[in-house]
């Protein structure tokens, strides 16, 4: 392949399953997927929550020294010690979803649709399923169950190789 050959291939591991977490891994495939590239997503650990079909995702300022939200014209940092107050977890992850509604950022279910959509291969991690008791009957249809076998057959493949 020469130097200005576009990749053809591209897979992400996905080990993250909070809101803020959920967007760079789906953003990337639907992106490559929308410049052809052929896309596989393997989802293990907390990112395996990504693939249940009802999706209750949220975020912690724990942890998270570099989140700072828009307000008043200015951006307040969300110190990690403010994890500790009951309830600001719940209130930053809806002052989130309401930031990504007002912005008009599509949200992760409509980028798991389009995921989906473009036919972006999703494997389900057999492990993690079996470590935290989900069942295929909690995650959305059209997986791949497999475990790091099946993901290393494909990543060997693959031009481009994520870890998120």
């Amino acid at each position: 392949m020469s130097s200005n050959e576009p990749a053809k291939n591209m897979s992400i591991i996905v080990t993250k399953g909070t809101l803020d977490w959920a967007y760079p891994p789906f953003i990337l495939a639907t992106t490559a997927a929308a410049m052809g590239l052929e896309v596989t997503m393997f989802f293990t650990f907390y990112g395996l929550v990504l693939l249940k079909k009802d999706l209750n995702l949220s975020i912690s300022t724990l942890g998270n020294s570099a989140m700072a939200m828009p307000m008043m014209g200015a951006h307040m940092v969300m110190p990690n010690l403010v994890s500790a107050i009951p309830g600001v977890d719940a209130m930053v992850t809806s002052m989130m979803k309401n930031l990504i509604k007002k912005k008009g950022v599509a949200s992760i279910e409509d980028l798991r649709a389009a995921a989906v959509e473009s036919e972006v291969h999703m494997i389900a991690c057999q492990m993690t399923m079996d470590l935290f008791e989900y069942k295929q009957s909690d995650l959305i249809d059209g997986l791949t169950i497999g475990g790091a076998a099946t993901y290393i057959e494909t990543a060997t493949k693959c031009d481009i190789n994520l870890y998120i």
